[in-house]
């Protein structure tokens, strides 16, 4: 489990970039450099990291699902992910 605090920042810095990704688009289009510098440095999208959702755990996490590895193990193999199985062979 992550730090209450960490996943608090991951939420923070995601409504920050859509509070300035329209303004920082502009910018960007217009080139001005300048005023872009002035924006808070976490309206970037850049400083986004994934997370999982369940347990906020930002290593091993897989895209498509939006969870973890050890999440999407544990849910797939209770049968909560549709169309996931376990392979055997």
């Amino acid at each position: 489990m992550a730090k209450e605090s960490m996943k608090a920042r991951e939420v923070k810095r995601a409504k920050m970039v859509a509070k300035y990704a329209e303004k920082r688009a502009k910018l960007k289009a217009e080139g001005d450099f300048q005023m872009l510098a002035t924006l808070p440095r976490n309206g970037s999208t850049v400083r986004l990291h994934n997370r999982c959702l369940l347990t906020g755990r930002s290593k091993g996490y897989m895209r498509q699902f939006g969870v973890s590895r050890i999440v999407f193990r544990e849910m797939a193999s209770k049968g909560l992910i549709p169309g996931v199985k376990k392979a055997s062979w």
